[in-house]
């Protein structure tokens, strides 16, 4: 029979039926989440920083000081290095062939040259040999005035009456004063210019050139001129001889004006004195910029050139020479080489992001779902890549430090086997960007794994010091090990290259115990150690709850004791458990005769209050002991506690309260549900979900007029599903079988603190 209807063909009927997205559909979805993207951008950038930083580009070097190579190195390119004592020498020749600095003062010239004139003025004035004064005639005498030196005889005075005569006679053939003053001038004019040295400076020694000599007026110290050593040296006074005849003539007056100028005073003292004095600062200025210009003198080394012979250890100078042959060597690498080798590196931190991104996903999402969390693990990476480059050069090698910073930071941050597969694509990419090869992986992956594996719980100071201890034997062991694997000779280099790193291993241990503090700040963890610390019953927060609210104090001391049990029983962090119940209800102590363990001979304050007023007070204590923590500095874990413990259950007494209400005034509105629940969030911690469970049985076992067994059972047992049945775990990840085993620790604390007991017989007093 006909309906009437239009007949639908298959397609038209399989097509409301969707099927769930491929995993390919999936990914492209993910790829056009903007937060994925940003994801994808900075693990780009931080794969481009580690290829940067460790220049990943370029082979690795892989020589080190002590290293026996199995074979001869040879040079791969032609190179020069630079030859150190060479190049000195040429400096010191440099040093040698620089001509000294003199400063030139002719101020003591003017003055000479005013005496002489003076001195010739007179005698040109005096015609008369018996006029002329003694002393005037005297200065220009070529021999002592009064005996004559070879004979002791007095000095005919005809003689010196002939000798003044000639000497008369030839001054005033010059052309009076004013051309006697003009000759003078043109006299001491050279010397004011080039100066007058008597006699060379110890420092002008006969190993300097002494040819040139640099000249500069006294107070400008850039203006030098060179001149010749043979110009400004008095000597045995030839030049000066020269310089007066040049201009007086060869006559009487010359002879007699060099004499003066040459011969002492009466005091012994030279009329012509030094005006130049070597200036010892501007000279080794100028010959340290002469040594300067030299360049560096250059050993060549050809293709093929032995560098480091077989089966000995590599040297200081040969390490030195294998260094400027590698740099040589990545300079002329072509660009397809350079490309090929990115690739690579590329390639395996990619194998290494999609390996740790997995396992991260399962093991540890909120790495990957906070972006802070997620940034700061980046950061991390890079960070390490940067300390290795900079601390695995010789001769510290302490590359093992901020690779075991880095993995015992997040095994203590996070679970071990999240941060053993961590650091071992960190410990996988210094061995393979650092040439390293196998042997030093085993070395640092043998040496983390020792350190992470030892990281269950930190409740001790001296626990991160015996861990480096541990460790750092770890180390040693290995260290030799690797090295005889890799038949290098055991002797002192590689003993001491194994205690390098057991050093390095231990002394991590006490930097780490230094960094914890901050390390818990930096990724919001709490260890075992900052835990206790917090379980101190001084704590000012548990001061004012025992003195506001001592009802609620005991009932936290009760909560905790029974929670954490049930924490260790399944496996989980017992005492973090203990320290959240200890802070849990701190919000009580601002209003705590509303709540009924505080309630005393007072009654109960909640008769006079409508059920909603009653539900927000009781509520409000979540949100007032979240924002006392937090002006208390507590951690954030303690404050996911008090936030959490309530979840967003219903305060059910007051609801069934205000319905009762509500059906007795017609008139009034219907009762919202979502009006009487605390606002959450719910659990996100199996620790938060036992704290609530064992919140809530703690609670109703006191309204047990006889907590038998069987009864505390039932009641713990009812509150485990009702809070399971209202989603409250949904979002801890606690099992049933978890479930089950937390409800049987708390059957088994509370019926211990209820348990029965004799009663007896009370005696009378006498």
């Amino acid at each position: 029979m006909s309906t009437g209807g239009k007949k639908k063909i298959r397609s038209t009927r399989v097509a409301p039926l969707e099927l769930p997205p491929s995993r390919f559909e999936r990914a492209i979805m993910a790829l056009q989440r903007v937060d994925v993207l940003l994801r994808l951008m900075m693990c780009l950038a931080t794969a481009t920083a580690i290829w940067g930083i460790s220049s990943a580009w370029a082979p690795a070097f892989t020589f080190r000081v002590g290293y026996v190579p199995s074979r001869d190195v040879t040079a791969r390119v032609a190179f020069e290095r630079p030859n150190a004592i060479q190049t000195e020498l040429a400096r010191d020749r440099a040093r040698a062939q620089t001509p000294f600095v003199y400063r030139q003062d002719p101020k003591d010239l003017d003055l000479l040259r005013a005496s002489l004139e003076l001195g010739l003025n007179e005698v040109l004035a005096t015609e008369n040999y018996k006029d002329v004064k003694p002393e005037t005639w005297r200065q220009f005498q070529p021999a002592p005035a009064a005996t004559d030196a070879a004979t002791a005889k007095p000095v005919d005075p005809s003689v010196e009456a002939e000798q003044y005569k000639q000497f008369h006679t030839a001054l005033v053939a010059l052309g009076g004063p004013e051309k006697l003053k003009l000759a003078l001038n043109e006299i001491f004019t050279p010397l004011k210019e080039r100066g007058v040295l008597d006699t060379l400076p110890e420092q002008h020694n006969s190993t300097r050139n002494q040819k040139d000599i640099l000249v500069y007026p006294i107070g400008d110290p850039k203006d030098q001129s060179k001149e010749l050593l043979t110009d400004v040296l008095i000597g045995d006074g030839t030049r000066i001889r020269n310089l007066v005849r040049e201009h007086l003539g060869n006559s009487p007056a010359a002879d007699h004006v060099a004499l003066w100028l040459l011969t002492p005073t009466d005091n012994g003292k030279p009329r012509l004195k030094s005006t130049l004095t070597l200036d010892d600062v501007e000279s080794k200025k100028k010959q340290d910029l002469e040594a300067a210009g030299v360049k560096e003198v250059q050993t060549k080394y050809e293709l093929g050139a032995l560098l480091a012979p077989a089966g000995k250890p590599i040297t200081v100078d040969e390490l030195d020479l294998l260094h400027l042959e590698y740099d040589q060597f990545v300079d002329t690498l072509p660009l397809k080489r350079r490309l090929e080798r990115t690739t690579a590196v590329f390639g395996m931190i990619f194998a290494l992001y999609v390996l740790c991104g997995y396992y991260v996903y399962f093991r540890e999402r909120k790495l990957l779902s906070d972006m802070i969390l997620f940034g700061t693990m980046l950061a991390s990476a890079i960070a390490v890549i940067t300390a290795v480059h900079w601390t695995t050069a010789d001769p510290w090698r302490a590359e093992l430090i901020p690779l075991l910073l880095f993995s015992m930071t997040f095994g203590i941050a996070y679970h071990r086997d999240v941060a053993l597969i961590l650091s071992t694509s960190m410990a996988l990419i210094v061995a393979m960007t650092g040439g390293e090869g196998l042997g030093e992986f085993i070395v640092l992956m043998g040496t983390v794994a020792s350190a992470v594996l030892q990281l269950d719980t930190i409740r001790t100071r001296g626990k991160l010091i015996r861990v480096g201890l541990i460790s750092a034997i770890v180390a040693f062991l290995l260290s030799l090990g690797m090295a005889m694997f890799d038949d290098q000779p055991l002797g002192e280099t590689i003993i001491r290259h194994a205690a390098r790193n057991a050093l390095w291993t231990f002394l991590t241990g006490f930097l780490m115990t230094g960094l914890l503090p901050y390390i818990e700040r930096l990724f919001g963890v709490l260890t075992d150690m900052s835990l206790l610390e917090l379980a101190d019953p001084s704590h000012p927060l548990m001061q004012e709850l025992v003195r506001r609210a001592p009802g609620t104090y005991n009932h936290s001391i009760s909560v905790a004791s029974i929670a954490e049990a049930a924490a260790e029983s399944i496996g989980a962090r017992g005492l973090l458990l203990r320290i959240g119940a200890y802070f849990h209800d701190i919000g009580k102590m601002l209003k705590p005769n509303y709540f009924i363990e505080n309630q005393g001979l007072q009654g109960n304050r909640h008769e006079n209050l409508l059920p909603a007023m009653s539900t927000l007070i009781i509520i409000a204590h979540v949100k007032d002991g979240a924002d006392l923590a937090r002006q208390h500095h507590l951690p954030q874990p303690i404050i996911d506690f008090i936030e959490q413990h309530h979840g967003t259950t219903l305060v059910e007494y007051f609801y069934r309260r205000a319905n009762e209400q509500s059906e007795a005034n017609p008139e009034a509105g219907e009762v919202q549900e979502s009006s009487y629940r605390y606002p959450g969030p719910k659990p996100q911690t199996v620790e938060a979900a036992i704290l609530m469970l064992a919140d809530s049985v703690e609670s109703a076992s006191r309204t047990l007029v006889e907590p038998t067994p069987s009864r505390i059972e039932n009641l713990v047992e009812q509150i485990g599903m009702n809070k399971l049945l209202d989603g409250q775990f949904d979002e801890c990840g606690l099992t049933l079988q978890q479930l089950r085993i937390v409800e049987d620790s708390l059957i088994k604390s509370l019926t211990a603190v209820y348990h029965g007991r004799v009663k007896y017989a009370s005696t009378a007093s006498a």
